[in-house]
């Protein structure tokens, strides 16, 4: 009996002083590190503030929101709280606002994604180094636009008296209002969208292709190899692991839409094709102060997006080994 109790009585002995004494290493860890922390603790406080304290208003997404009772005090929707996503799923127009959204970032997973592969390994193969600086200058500075000036430029160019309308009519066609037809608007969304982006996309391939071992290239060219084998065979799989990581990021945010570019192209003659969530909830929440109904659609949104980006991992962990976690 005495004997177990002493034994018990080390253990515990045992288990405190090994919990000491990790405390104790991570301490001097934290020590030994305080300098490399210290560079983390700003862009640490900064999602802390912007987007982990933000969490809390969620709650707002099962209740009638109103500024005079606050978060805690404004009432629930109903019962269950569900009141505003039985309202989404019921309204006559959410489904035509999510099959909007998904096409559009599908369309761009389809024909914007490559592009910067394509141009990167393109660049790489240029050895005039002037020319190669220049496509790149030109290429990457509709980056540096804000998407306000973008859409003023895709205004400028296709209205009813823009430079493409100028040709059309030269041509003796017909002029086109691209931006009040529908049908148009998903092409000159993904069209302007690769033609501001492909450059700036591409820098990230090409810092993977500067990594790779120029004897592989060497060893390829005495087996015969030409130009086009080596892409194929060292190039393309140089870069694969940076695609699959991005195309992920890209399948996670298939519920966003690019918003703003949006907002600022469409019109009511475009809604048929253009009307996204993002911009549905800018309409509800901020125009019309609908909170706690946007913010369930936001929730709804996040929601989604994060079952995409971890059914997005795990199929590319199974097919390629390669995956963010």
């Amino acid at each position: 009996m005495y004997s177990l109790i002493i034994e018990s009585s080390k253990e515990s002995v045992s288990k405190v002083q090994k919990a000491k004494n990790f405390f104790a290493s991570q301490w001097d860890s934290i020590k030994r590190s305080k300098y490399l922390l210290l560079i983390l603790f700003p862009g640490l406080l900064y999602y802390i503030i912007f987007d982990y304290a933000p969490l809390y208003g969620i709650i707002i997404a099962f209740k009638d929101f109103n500024f005079f009772d606050g978060v805690i005090g404004s009432p629930w929707a109903d019962k269950n709280g569900m009141g505003h996503f039985i309202e989404l799923f019921s309204s006559a127009g959410f489904y035509k606002l999510l099959w909007n959204t998904v096409i559009l970032s599908i369309y761009q997973i389809i024909f914007y994604f490559p592009t910067p592969i394509i141009l990167a390994l393109s660049l790489n193969e240029v050895k005039n180094g002037l020319w190669k600086r220049i496509v790149q200058t030109v290429s990457y500075l509709p980056h540096f636009i804000s998407t306000v000036v973008i859409c003023g430029m895709i205004y400028n160019f296709l209205s009813l008296n823009g430079v493409i309308n100028q040709i059309i009519a030269f041509l003796g066609l017909e002029k086109i209002q691209f931006l009040l037809m529908p049908e148009y608007f998903r092409s000159i969304y993904i069209t302007t969208d690769i033609w501001q982006k492909i450059g700036w996309g591409s820098i990230i391939y090409l810092a993977s292709l500067s990594g790779v071992d120029t004897s592989l290239y060497e060893a390829a060219k005495m087996d015969g190899a030409n130009r086009w084998h080596q892409i194929i065979h060292i190039n393309i799989p140089a870069i694969i692991p940076t695609a699959i990581v991005l195309l992920i990021f890209s399948i996670g945010g298939i519920m966003t839409s690019g918003f703003e570019k949006v907002l600022l192209l469409y019109n009511p003659n475009t809604y048929e094709t253009a009307d996204v969530i993002g911009t549905y909830v800018y309409r509800r929440g901020i125009l019309g102060a609908e909170f706690s109904f946007t913010t369930a659609v936001g929730l709804f949104q996040s929601i989604i997006g994060f079952i995409m980006i971890l059914g997005a991992n795990r199929m590319a962990k199974k097919v390629s080994e390669i995956s963010l976690w």
